[in-house]
């Protein structure tokens, strides 16, 4: 049997920075080398979209400016059919201004309220200071059923605050995460996951690209569907080079 993945690209025009793109180059590749067909849909500003037919979603971050071009297209056009989809299993990862809009609302520094889809009990208030700097976090292992180091970079005056609607995606070991005071970082809802890790996410930690990967297939295939292991070591040991050496740093 050959497993199939559709890959849908949020806005990939407009919400790429710190190389977020690298996230759907991982995806591919490791499903490639595992024989499983990936199809990357680009959805831009008007797409029509079937999320039914979508395995695995990705919004990345963007600058301010990107942000506001794309948010009423998001708003209108696919947040009431994604917000279902989400709540229906669909797998997806957003990073920063992706993990922003999926929330209830952003409220600037300067008290405009700007509404999300609502798909994660989570809310963001901006802040004059930017969180910025490498980051280590420790998964919680009621989501992944183990424990692992993500590492990533980021870089956000946002801060996102989670409802009991959402789980953290983790405990931040360096940087500042969801807000720089709860020691948090992250929102895990179903098989959706908001982040601010940048800098690509998923190349750095294989753990979490075959996590979205397995819980796809398994979605659209059933339990039966697992994925073959792949030789990670160069990947692992890279990461753990990196863990390190940010703890030592402290930042």
């Amino acid at each position: 049997m050959t497993w199939q993945i559709r890959l849908a690209h949020l806005y990939p025009d407009h919400m790429n920075i710190y190389g977020d793109r690298g996230n759907i180059i991982a995806l591919r590749q490791r499903c490639r080398w595992r024989g499983i067909a990936c199809e990357v849909i680009p959805v831009g500003p008007g797409a029509t979209v079937d999320w039914s037919a979508i395995d695995i979603a990705f919004f990345g971050g963007g600058q301010d400016s990107g942000q506001a071009l794309i948010a009423e297209d998001f708003l209108v056009r696919q947040g009431p059919a994604l917000r279902a989809a989400i709540n229906d299993g669909l797998v997806m990862l957003a990073i920063c201004g992706g993990y922003q809009l999926l929330g209830h609302y952003f409220l600037t520094h300067d008290g405009q309220r700007l509404p999300g889809i609502g798909a994660l009990d989570v809310y963001t208030v901006g802040g004059k200071e930017r969180l910025i700097g490498n980051i280590v976090v420790e998964t919680d292992p009621a989501v992944f059923g183990a424990t692992f180091r993500l590492v990533g970079f980021e870089n956000h005056s946002g801060r996102t605050y989670l409802g009991a609607g959402v789980r953290p995606l983790g405990r931040v070991l360096v940087g500042r995460g969801n807000n720089g005071e709860d020691g948090t970082e992250g929102a895990v809802y179903r098989n959706t996951i908001g982040c601010y890790l940048h800098g690509s996410l998923l190349p750095k930690n294989p753990q979490l690209a075959d996590h979205l990967i397995a819980a796809a297939l398994r979605r659209r295939y059933g339990a039966a569907a697992h994925l073959q292991p792949l030789d990670d070591a160069l990947e692992l040991r890279a990461q753990q080079v990196m863990v390190e050496r940010m703890l030592r740093m402290g930042r």
